[in-house]
């Protein structure tokens, strides 16, 4: 970079500094001009400046008169002891003797020690601590020997120490105490420390602090928790409004200047965020106006607060509404294009049923969350004529789930056209849910139907049994020894074993999903026992004629066994055998 060259941030910062400048100059130029005008006019600065100056000290001293020093003692306003250093033959302090008391002390005593305790006090000098021997163990000794060795003033520190009582209790004394050399003697004065103590905490710990920066004289005065949320050590002192700008990160400067303009020049209450430079840490800044009689804003008085942590969590909030805003947008997009697709792929049943002796009917109840799920079925008379039937649920939710079901369905529907027995079509699934993935498993219920026997062949993968409703009473199928397999696309080419049930007319066969029946916390005994009992119920106001009555008693069993909560989605596919042979 050339000599003289400059880069943008940094022209940026001068500028802004110069900017700053020249809005407190001009603001102090107006200070100025008020008060010299004013002062000039005044009456008496006319009328008897001559006659003030013209009088001496001395001769103010004579017109006031003899003061008593017992009366400047009662006059202060802080509550003080006198105390005289007692010193043995060699010069040393050995004790400490009380004088007197001004009229604050009196007051303080009255106000914070119960009457009983200590004994009134004497009207002659004693050993302070004597009378408070607690107070031997705090700073105080220290301090009275460092004042009347060296001379110099000592304190304020905060100082604590206790009082018993007679019932066993003890009252707590909590102060800031100063000591100071008073000719012969010593001056002890304090003021009741835990409140400033307790400001100072609740300043450290909200990380608020108040500040007033003078213009007429330059001025700054601040709280004891400006330092520690500007982050400056504890003995810096209080930042000039030049300095405190320096301190903020530069997109700042442009909030802090307009927040003193709307103060000096507008003259109202304004409000910023300031980041600091070093810590990154954002303070909340409220500036008020503080004017001269009548005339310019003289100084700013403002309360800045450190809203760090706030603004963290306003940024992590917003992040996670985003977040939660994308994910539900996206779980939307997947639940339309899920919604879609199982639209596409439930079947409607093919061709009319009952020339092959059967009425079906099914009814599906998407889950309360995603919506779509796994749950598929398939009722198709096959060349053979012979009727399909099936039901399974592909592990999952949402477009995976959706995708398996549907791969599974279609597959079925075209080695269903084999002619195969139903084992060996219900070991071909299973294979082609094992190619697909080791994600990609589900459980079924394939049958077939073969109306010239009036029999049901069924083999079953990991699913729960069909129920069998007969002369109004239900029950699962019982499955031939060996017959239960495992859930497809666990295994591969695993095989499987048919259970043959023969229909009576008028037997209904129920196949469903588990989602029908299973609760969090669950026990499958109990889920099956929930079905057959809701489905004897419902059975018992008798179940009406043709598909459309069939459809009625499943809706019945459906919306008796969800809820508005249920967590999983749930099929239920009836068929009723009507007769034995085709037409």
């Amino acid at each position: 970079m050339a000599p003289g060259e400059q880069t943008e941030p940094d022209a940026r910062l001068r500028l802004d500094a110069r900017a700053l400048a020249e809005l407190l100059a001009s603001q102090r130029r107006r200070i100025g001009q008020y008060t010299a005008r004013t002062y000039r006019h005044h009456p008496r600065v006319l009328g008897h400046r001559a006659a003030e100056e013209a009088k001496s000290t001395s001769d103010l001293y004579a017109e006031a008169g003899a003061v008593d020093p017992r009366d400047l003692f009662d006059a202060l306003p802080l509550a003080a002891l006198l105390v005289k250093a007692v010193c043995d033959g060699e010069g040393r302090v050995v004790d400490f003797h009380y004088v007197t008391r001004n009229e604050a002390a009196a007051r303080y005593a009255r106000t914070v020690i119960p009457p009983q305790a200590p004994p009134p006090w004497p009207e002659h000098p004693f050993s302070l601590f004597d009378r408070f021997p607690n107070m031997a163990d705090t700073p105080v000794p220290r301090m009275l020997r460092d004042a009347h060795t060296t001379g110099r003033p000592q304190g304020p520190e905060p100082v604590e120490w206790h009082l018993p009582l007679a019932d066993g209790q003890a009252v707590r004394i909590h102060d800031e105490v100063t000591v100071t050399r008073c000719g012969a003697h010593l001056l002890i004065s304090w003021e009741r420390g835990h409140r400033t103590q307790l400001a100072r905490t609740a300043q450290q710990l909200a990380r608020v602090c108040w500040a007033e920066w003078n213009l007429g004289d330059d001025s700054a005065h601040g709280s004891y928790g400006l330092r520690h949320v500007l982050g400056l050590p504890e003995d810096a002192p209080v930042p000039t409004l030049p300095q405190l700008a320096a301190l903020t990160a530069p997109p700042s400067h442009d909030a802090l200047y307009q927040l003193l303009y709307d103060v000096f020049l507008r003259g109202r209450r304004a409000e910023c965020d300031l980041e600091l430079r070093a810590t990154g840490h954002v303070l909340h800044c409220v500036a008020e106006p503080v004017r001269l009689p009548g005339g310019p804003v003289w100084s700013v008085r403002a309360v800045l607060r450190d809203v760090t942590g706030e603004r963290h969590i306003r940024e992590r909030a917003a992040r996670a509404e985003r977040d939660a805003q994308l994910q539900r947008a996206q779980v939307h997009a997947l639940a339309d294009i899920a919604g879609t697709l199982r639209d596409a792929v439930l079947p409607h049943f093919e061709g009319e049923l009952s020339p092959y002796g059967l009425e079906a009917a099914a009814v599906y109840r998407p889950d309360s969350g995603s919506g779509v799920g796994g749950d598929w079925f398939k009722v198709r008379v096959l060349p053979s004529e012979r009727v399909l039937i099936a039901l399974g649920d592909a592990r999952g939710h949402g477009l995976q789930a959706v995708t398996l079901m549907a791969k599974l369905r279609y597959a079925l529907a075209g080695l269903g056209f084999t002619g195969r027995k139903v084992e060996q079509l219900t070991a071909w699934l299973n294979n082609v849910a094992c190619d697909d993935g080791a994600e990609s498993t589900a459980t079924a219920v394939i049958a077939r139907y073969h109306p010239e026997r009036c029999l049901l062949r069924w083999t079953c993968a990991g699913h729960p049994r069909p129920v069998l409703l007969r002369d109004g009473q239900p029950r699962t199928l019982d499955e031939a020894d060996d017959a239960c397999g495992p859930p497809l696309g666990v295994i591969p080419y695993q095989l499987y074993r048919a259970t043959e049930t023969t229909l009576l007319d008028g037997d209904i066969v129920l196949l469903y999903s588990d989602g029908l029946v299973e609760r969090r916390d669950h026990d499958p005994d109990a889920d099956t026992a929930r079905l057959l009992d809701e489905v004897r119920r419902v059975a018992e106001r008798g179940v009406g004629p043709g598909a459309a009555g069939l459809e009625q008693f499943a809706q019945d069993i459906v919306q008796a066994l969800t809820g508005p909560q249920q967590t999983d989605d749930a099929t239920l596919l009836a068929f009723r055998h009507l007769h034995g042979t085709p037409g």
